[in-house]
């Protein structure tokens, strides 16, 4: 069949859920049987996410090929149980970058360059190539802010020419908000149909309405809407508040949000999504009795979103331990050597989260002692890894100096560096470690046990490394190298087999869990956790 291309706009507000409804279509064409990829296309000028602060974004997610990207490829990914690309990621930056670049190189023949047709042109060319290369049979791309933006009108505009071009191949999704007012007792339809004007201001005809609400739809809102916004009834999709996200799919199955993408594309309807694994997940999810507390130390707690990957993973491995999660969001900050025992003491378990600088660093460092120091079972994600290494180094070698360059240039005992090959390119363009590697575990290590085989593949974002010369002197002490990068020896795990759990990951195996399929080293780790908590009764 020939790829069909879905458009997935937004109106009113922004933070509606694009990418959970854009996320969890896709799984239920997936569950239909159909080869499905998502896409994000972004109206900031940054080319990608990497120098963007994630209180202002949110973590940046990385694809297997290296590309940083926006948290909602993670969305994706968890949910479609799929491997997202640089492709599936595109902003204005990059766009204008690409056709800068063909216009230097006289690509243009001296013709005037112009947002239409060369950047639309150059918008299109980015969302129909999933298509033609992959041979998707679904292309679901979510455009990025809200309508009316004026960075968002090139996309709006290229949506407008491929529905024009593609016919039945294509159609769009646009969600909207539909406020309750309390003082009045009812539903407000205006800002939706002030929404779908903009749109259609713009040369586009939604086909399908997702109305985000907090109380349910009733039957003659749904006409309403339908009438004045020019939709079918049975296109006006409610997409009421959950408890959690993995809730939407089945909400949107039930809503028959997927039949009628069906048919609005001249495809059949009579399958049926199979979302007996989702389902089971769900079961698990909900029904779950005990909880256990996790605490994760970082320093952009505020806003949760920047930890995004690490806390949905946390949940997927509660789940499939059946617990729920009980989790401490903790400021490093905040923790000093006279307060980390209230902090900390009553947590099952403690995860200390990336997020390099200086700020906070401290906090991190102590909770890692104080997590090995009390039998906690504890995992460090890249600069919580850092952290561990440089508080062995400190208080187990007595090395009281020991730091990472990063911020402390002038150490004599850098345990944490850059790597030499990286040391001409320090910038904020070049010099990071990204994308996937190869690790060799050490087949008697922990490592090895929770992955159950000898190399493994994840991915990395960091700039500073583990210093191999302070290795044997560590090995000598008792921690364990349990994981090596097969190219480069540089260190990728460090674990400590005096201590029920306690492991260091130089990679983020966040990126890597999926509802159907969660990271075993966070199903092991909560596991631990479970154990540790049963063991204080």
């Amino acid at each position: 069949m020939e790829t069909k291309y879905i458009f997935v706009t937004g109106g009113v507000t922004s933070s509606l859920g694009k990418g959970i409804i854009s996320a969890s279509l896709g799984k239920l064409l997936q569950a239909r049987g159909f080869k499905v990829t998502n896409q994000k296309l972004d109206p900031y000028i940054n080319i990608n996410s990497g120098t963007l602060n994630p209180y202002e974004h949110g973590e940046c997610y990385v694809t297997v090929d290296g590309h940083e990207a926006d948290l909602d490829l993670g969305h994706y990914e968890r949910f479609l149980g799929i491997e997202t690309h640089k492709s599936n990621n595109i902003t204005t930056g990059r766009i204008y970058q690409n056709v800068i670049e063909r216009e230097r190189k006289g690509n243009f023949m001296g013709k005037t360059v112009q947002v239409i047709p060369h950047i639309t042109d150059e918008i299109k060319r980015n969302i129909k190539q999933l298509g033609t290369k992959e041979k998707y049979d679904f292309v679901i791309t979510e455009i990025g802010g809200t309508v009316g933006d004026i960075e968002s009108l090139p996309y709006i505009e290229s949506v407008r020419q491929l529905k024009w071009e593609m016919g039945e191949n294509c159609l769009c999704i646009h969600l909207t908000f539909v406020p309750y007012v309390a003082a009045a007792g009812e539903l407000k339809t205006k800002p939706t149909q002030h929404s779908v004007k903009e749109l259609q201001q713009e040369g586009v005809q939604p086909d399908i309405l997702v109305l985000r609400t907090e109380t349910p739809i009733t039957p003659e809102v749904r006409k309403k809407v339908a009438l004045f916004c020019n939709v079918e009834p049975d296109a006006v999709i409610e997409s009421l508040d959950v408890k959690t996200i993995y809730e939407v799919p089945i909400r949107m199955q039930k809503e028959g949000l997927d039949t009628v993408v069906l048919r609005k594309l001249g495809l059949p309807t009579d399958s049926v999504a199979d979302m007996t694994q989702w389902n089971a997940f769900l079961n698990k999810l909900q029904n779950a009795k005990d909880s256990i507390s996790v605490g994760l130390i970082g320093k952009y707690v505020a806003l949760p979103d920047a930890y995004k990957s690490i806390i949905e993973s946390l949940i997927h491995a509660s789940a499939y331990n059946e617990h729920k999660i009980d989790l401490q969001l903790i400021l490093s900050d905040d923790i000093n050597s006279q307060n980390v025992n209230e902090k900390l003491g009553q947590l099952d378990a403690i995860l200390i989260a990336p997020g390099s600088g200086e700020r906070g660093v401290e906090g991190k460092i102590l909770s890692a002692q104080y997590a090995r120091e009390n039998n906690i079972p504890c995992l460090g994600i890249c600069y919580g890894m850092q952290c561990m290494a440089v508080e062995f180094a400190r208080n187990v070698l007595k090395y009281s100096d020991a730091h990472s360059t990063e911020i402390n240039p002038q150490t004599p005992h850098n345990v944490i560096d850059v790597m030499d090959e990286q040391k001409s390119m320090l910038n904020l363009d070049g010099g990071v470690r990204l994308g996937a590697y190869d690790c060799k575990l050490d087949k008697k290590s922990l490592a090895y046990a929770v992955y159950g085989k000898e190399v493994i593949k994840e991915r990395h974002r960091h700039r500073f490394e583990f210093n191999n010369s302070f290795r044997k002197e560590m090995e000598e002490k008792g921690l364990c190298f349990s994981g090596i990068d097969v190219e480069t020896n540089l260190v990728e795990i460090i674990e400590l087999p005096s201590h029920p759990w306690y492991m260091g990951v130089q990679f983020h195996p966040e990126y890597s869990s999926t509802v159907i399929n969660p990271h075993p080293l966070f199903v092991d780790f909560i596991k631990k956790a479970i154990e540790n908590k049963q063991s204080k009764k």
